[in-house]
């Protein structure tokens, strides 16, 4: 579905991304990990279409779209829900969840895409008249996931989706992801969270200073002796 080839990217001239190749096969939950500045964030941008490569291929199914602009690989079916989760505290639930469908064009579309988003996520469906803003954290993360599923994504690009959420929140939210790619949503879950992250996926990766240092199933990275001792402190 996705096929990232000698990707590298940078900021003002700064490296930022080295060589980086990775693929993920539909239906998949594919995780990146790493610690803080090793480039996760600045992968997700590149492959979303917010920052252009200085050199390499992405194809999303079969077609070519590091040169195309965002909007344009939204309406593909890749949505990238970024780290911050940033939803308009001013605007209600719904209506942060209405922005979500910019590119969905049919009225009968939105309404399943609605249904299907607070079928996920009762809450939203209780909270829908309530500003943004007030809610939680964990609320918040739920809102912006919610948001993302209303583009009708093939491809959902998580960024650190468990940034400053407490442990509790953090196992709701991993399940939550974990009903997404029962629904039929191919995941790329980039995290911090390298032991959760991998439990969870099919696949991961391992980035450090820009580069893909290892790479394997799940299960099997948890059992590496650099995971171990570089993310898990054992």
């Amino acid at each position: 579905m996705l096929n990232v080839s000698g990707v590298s990217a940078g900021y003002g001239g700064v490296p930022a991304l080295a060589d980086v190749s990775l693929n993920i096969e539909q239906g998949e939950i594919v995780a990146i990990v790493g610690s803080n500045g090793t480039g996760k964030s600045t992968l997700a941008r590149v492959i979303s279409g917010l920052v252009k490569p200085t050199s390499g291929k992405i194809t999303f199914s079969g077609q070519s779209i590091e040169k195309m602009p965002p909007h344009e690989i939204v309406k593909l079916g890749l949505v990238h829900v970024p780290e911050g989760r940033h939803v308009f505290g001013k605007l209600t639930v719904a209506e942060n969840l209405m922005l979500g469908a910019y590119t969905v064009s049919k009225e009968a579309d939105i309404r399943a895409r609605m249904e299907f988003v607070c079928g996920l996520f009762p809450l939203l469906k209780e909270r829908k008249n309530q500003k943004a803003g007030s809610l939680s954290g964990g609320q918040q993360q739920m809102l912006a996931l919610g948001r993302g599923l209303m583009a009708n994504p093939r491809l959902l690009i998580l960024d650190e989706p468990s940034l400053g959420l407490m442990p509790k929140l953090v196992e709701e939210l991993f399940e939550s992801i974990r009903n997404v790619s029962r629904e039929g949503i191919t995941i790329l879950l980039i995290e911090q969270r390298v032991l959760e992250a991998l439990e969870l996926c099919d696949r991961g990766y391992v980035i450090q200073n820009g580069r893909i240092v290892l790479e394997g199933p799940g299960c099997e990275l948890i059992e590496s002796d650099m995971v171990r001792k570089a993310y898990l402190g054992m």
